[in-house]
Order: structure tokens, then sequence, then C-alpha cells
């Protein structure tokens, strides 16, 4: 493709950039890698996939803990909680070697480093000694994005959290104060508690789950204030720091809470500061995600995808995207790039799960908008975990499936399934084209196809 060193680099090789080296390389692109840390990116190695390791590892525990409030059950089930940190490190190491070998059988020509631009079609890539320049004939930008931090809400070497060093933590801390009540805090505080520790949860807006329905958001707040978490909402911070040896925040009334850890879950933001984007001509916005048309394109020869083009902060959407953009990108598709069910979910004992868009978003678009609902209460198999709360909702417009969220004990597992009905643009009181087994969780989305309509309206969301 016009005499350049390959026809495609990849900058990033997270899921995005990862499936995208692949998926290049196997229709016959000539494809380089770019990446200056381990692959597989934040998601593998510091973020989801560590994160629903412990998770999965350790979700005896709260069955186990329903069951003894039936009384149908007694006893402790102890866990080495360095031995499975241990474990988990096992599990990434080899996943990392598996991508690495993937990627080099597929063709894939790999560089340790950060890929910067230096021209249009011109990649300076530095590494810990030399500099390497590459030119292309299209690049996908798939570098992601990192945790957001202010001056006085930052992690900070000693007490105060990121993350990903709470991953890494080999001892369990008594009390852990946690800054954000999104998916990252939610599911940290609910891995840290299995084992022990005392929580208290803060966030600025009024509910759980901000950008969620509240029905969502109020089901989470009772789940985990019934586990003994001390749930602080409305409130805003002033500061997080190590006060001799302990993590002290103070909110912005004064009132203080301490705790022998903090964890910052206070968003992200792109990871464009080294990327030198001017160069390209490539343009930012807002908080500096890279600036993309419809094609995801920045700019003829150069794609953004996932994170760092700010569209939607999923790794499954990043990968959609990314195929999507090596599709375009050797000109197997001229269609603007599209995804209407997006699936996102938040694991645990008490899980969220939605596929499509919010019903305020659906308002937006000026839709009359309805929905439908069916408690887990009614299934056997919520009934025989111990964890009968929760439910299943359904937005429809012009009668029309649009979207399905839910809340409950193992949730997650209705994903796929709602996925092929909003895809599908199920209709309303058609019944499910498929045979479902029987017991099993999916028969709540049938109830909630057939239960009656609603209308939304916009002070509900």
């Amino acid at each position: 493709m016009g005499g350049a060193d390959f026809d495609l680099i990849v900058l990033g090789g997270g899921p995005a950039g990862s499936n995208a080296a692949l998926h290049a390389a196997g229709i016959g692109m000539k494809t380089a890698l770019v990446e200056p840390g381990f692959l597989g990116g934040t998601c593998l190695n510091a973020g989801c996939v560590p994160t629903k390791y412990l998770l999965g590892a350790s979700a005896c525990l709260p069955l186990l803990r329903a069951q003894r409030r039936y009384k149908v059950a007694q006893g402790e089930t102890p866990f080495d909680f360095a031995a499975l940190q241990a474990r988990k490190e096992r599990y990434i190491r080899g996943a990392r070697k598996a991508l690495q070998k993937k990627l080099e059988q597929a063709g894939v020509t790999l560089f340790k480093g950060r890929g910067v631009f230096s021209g249009p079609q011109l990649v300076t890539i530095r590494g810990s000694s030399l500099e390497t320049k590459l030119t292309f004939f299209k690049c996908l930008v798939a570098i992601g994005s990192i945790p957001a931090s202010f001056p006085d809400l930052k992690p900070d070497g000693a007490t105060v959290c990121s993350p990903a060093s709470i991953l890494n933590l080999l001892d369990v801390p008594k009390s852990l104060i946690i800054v954000g009540a999104g998916a990252i805090g939610l599911e940290l505080g609910e891995l840290l508690h299995r084992f022990g520790c005392n929580i208290d949860l803060t966030e600025a807006s009024s509910r759980l789950l901000p950008r969620e329905d509240p029905e969502v958001g109020a089901a989470l707040y009772s789940h985990y204030a019934r586990q003994g978490w001390n749930i602080h909402r409305g409130r805003r911070i002033r500061s997080v720091k190590t006060v001799d040896g302990r993590s002290v925040l103070t909110f912005a009334d004064g009132e203080t809470l301490t705790a022998e850890t903090s964890l910052l879950c206070i968003g992200r933001r792109p990871a464009t500061a080294a990327l030198t984007p001017e160069a390209a001509g490539l343009a930012v916005k807002d908080a500096g995600w890279l600036d993309s048309d419809a094609y995801l394109r920045c700019s003829e020869h150069v794609y953004a995808v996932g994170d760092i083009n700010g569209r939607m902060l999923i790794a499954n959407a990043a990968e959609h995207q990314a195929r999507y953009a090596v599709e375009h990108a050797a000109g197997a598709t001229r269609d603007p790039y599209r995804c209407d069910a997006v699936p996102s979910c938040i694991y645990g004992g008490m899980e969220f799960m939605r596929v499509g868009p919010t019903a305020k978003e659906l308002l937006g678009e000026g839709e009359r908008v309805f929905l439908s609902k069916a408690p887990l209460a009614a299934s056997p198999v919520a009934q025989s975990s111990g964890c009968i709360r929760g439910f299943v909702k359904m937005l429809w417009t012009n009668d029309s499936l649009r979207s399905v969220y839910a809340v409950g004990h193992d949730v997650s597992h209705l994903l796929t399934a709602a996925s092929l009905l909003v895809s599908g643009q199920m209709k309303k009181n058609v019944p499910l084209p498929l045979i479902r087994a029987y017991p099993a969780l999916d028969e709540v989305l049938e109830s909630a196809i057939a239960a009656p309509l609603q209308s939304v309206e916009d002070d509900a969301c």
C-alpha cells in the first residue's frame, strides 16, 4: 500500500489494538503493533481481567453467607488472599505470553516502546535507548485512557491508591475509603469486603451509578447498605491524603473519614499527552480525546478507537470499533460506523447489566419511551441462590425493544440474550424467538417482554 513501511501501524496493545492487529494481519495487511508496557493493556494487566478473576475465585463467599442466613449452611471458607493474588499473577503472565505468541504467529511485527506522531504518516517509536521511525499507509490509535486525578485527589504512593495498586495488594486492609460509586469502585469494594474489609463509599452524586436508572442505583444502595457498607451520597470531597500512615478524606463541609487505605475511582482521562497528535494534524476535543468522524477517522490516514476517542470507555466497544476501523482502512466497507447495542455490566454478588441506550438518551432523541419490568424473585434459579432481590427492565419505542437492563445476582449471564433481542428489535408481546432452558434466569427476560407497559417521563431518569 503505497510503499510505506507498514500498511497498518497500531498504537496500543490492549484489547482494541491487539484485536485490530490480528484482524489486519489475517486479511493480508503488513501490520505492526507498538506497545510501551505489557501486551493486553490496562484491561488484562491492571483492570477488568484481574478484577473479574479475583471476584470469580471468591464468588462462593457471598453465596455461602446467603445460605447461612436461611439456616441451611454453617461454617466459614478461609481464603489465603496472598496465594490467590499469586495465582492471579500466574494467569495474567500466561495470558500475556499467549497473546504475544498469537500476534507473532499471525505475522504482526511487535515494537516495544511509545509511539508518537512525527508527521501525517510517520511514527517515531521511543524505546529505552533508541528511536525508530516508521512510515504507514494507515494508523490505528488505541492507546486507551488513564485514571483521572486532581491536585488533592491523586494516588500518593502511600495509603491513597489507584485501582491498579489495589489489585496488587497482598494483604486485605481492615478499612477502605472508596471515592466514586461507579463500576470500578463497586467491584473492588465488593472484592475486599468479601475478605473482611470495612467499606466507606463516597459519591458526589445523590445515587450510586449516577449515569444509570435511578432504580438501579437504589437497588445497589440497598444491597451494599445491608452488607454493612457506610455509604455517603451527595457529598463533595475536598481532599484525600495520607496523614500519620492512614488515609484521611475531608469532605467539602470539613467533616473527615479515616481508614487504613483509600481508593480513588474518579473517572478516566485520555492518554494523548505523549502522542503529539498535532504532528499528524489530529484535533482533540473536550478533555483531550481524539476527535474522530463517523468512520472513526481523525485524518485521512489515522483512526482512533476505544477509550481514546471518548465515545464509550468499555473494552468490548473498543474491540468492535477496532474491527470496523481495520475493515474500513482495508476498503472492505464504506458505511459509517454503527453500534446500537453495546453490552456493559458490573460483576459481583449484586450485578448490573445494560444493553442499549438509557431512558434519558432515548427521551433526548424525542422518542416516547415505555418500560416493562419483571422481578428476579419469580425465578427458581434466583430463589435457589438465596439472592432474590433485583429486576429486569426493558425500554420500548414504537413497539420495538431498544434497551434491556437488570440488577441482581448473576444478571451478567443475561447479556448475550439481551444483546440478541435488542439487536433484533424484538417486538412487544411476541414470544422469544428461541427455546430457552428451564429453569434458567433467562425466563425473567420473557416475563419482562410480557409485562404491561408504563410510560417513562423525564423526571424518572
